[in-house]
């Protein structure tokens, strides 16, 4: 079978991202192509306010596909350059994303979470930050501006693999769940989000990788005015992204 992504609407504001390529989810140049394709879309479909990320087969990602990378020959550091593209768009996407992981997250992997910007795992969920086990370095920028620089060094200098428990501990994950719950848990903090403003939820991503927010716009939007009007009429807001 061929490695895909599965994209669905699981509600109209919300799109699941399901990465399908046995046995591990190894981000292949096929698969690559399906997610960035798949980000362009998201970003140019103003109904969508969250996204799940996912892996079937009982793993989030293994990284890079090392069986198609051993064929690469000279292409090898361009594949590698893009895969880092590759995640910058992941980070960059307009609305946010909640990773859900479940079984192997390494590598590649655990910089495509680190991309995410919520990410909750299952009780199986299996880390690390594998670059040095096989001559290359993934993560040693987020995982530091994540968890910070000490803890960060115990896990990118060993390539040692990683828990769940550890894993929320260190504050890599903010929510572990049973493996049956994990789904429905990042389903429903989807539909939080997507619930909120979308304008201000779009404003306070930015503001947070320290790109410019425009407050002045958020204070004039009739989303702002619905959510007054709705406190004092005791009603839930309808946010329109206006």
């Amino acid at each position: 079978m061929s490695p895909t992504l599965h994209v669905s609407r699981p509600a109209s504001a919300i799109v699941l991202l399901e990465l399908d390529g046995p046995p591990a989810n190894g981000l292949g140049m096929a698969l690559r192509g399906q997610l960035s394709r798949a980000l362009a879309a998201i970003n140019a479909d103003l109904d969508v306010r969250a996204v799940v990320l996912t892996g079937r087969n009982g793993a989030f990602c293994a990284g890079d596909d090392l069986r198609e990378a051993a064929g690469r020959g000279d292409g090898q550091l361009a594949a590698v350059l893009g895969f880092n593209e590759l995640m910058d768009e992941v980070e960059a996407c307009r609305v946010p994303i909640i990773a859900a992981i479940d079984g192997w997250c390494l590598g590649g992997g655990l910089e495509l979470a680190l991309s995410c910007d919520i990410r909750i795992a299952s009780e199986r969920a299996s880390f690390a930050a594998s670059g040095v086990n096989i001559g290359l370095m993934a993560s040693v920028v987020r995982l530091p501006r994540l968890i910070g620089e000490a803890r960060a060094k115990a896990h990118l200098l060993t390539g040692a693999t990683f828990d769940s428990a550890r894993a929320l501990a260190d504050g890599v994950v903010t929510q572990v769940c049973a493996v049956d719950a994990l789904l429905p848990a990042a389903l429903d903090l989807a539909q939080r989000i997507a619930s909120r403003a979308p304008l201000a939820v779009e404003a306070a991503k930015r503001a947070v990788a320290g790109r410019r927010a425009d407050v002045a716009a958020l204070v004039a939007s009739a989303d702002h005015g619905e959510a007054v009007a709705a406190f004092m009429a005791k009603r839930t807001a309808l946010f329109l992204r206006a």
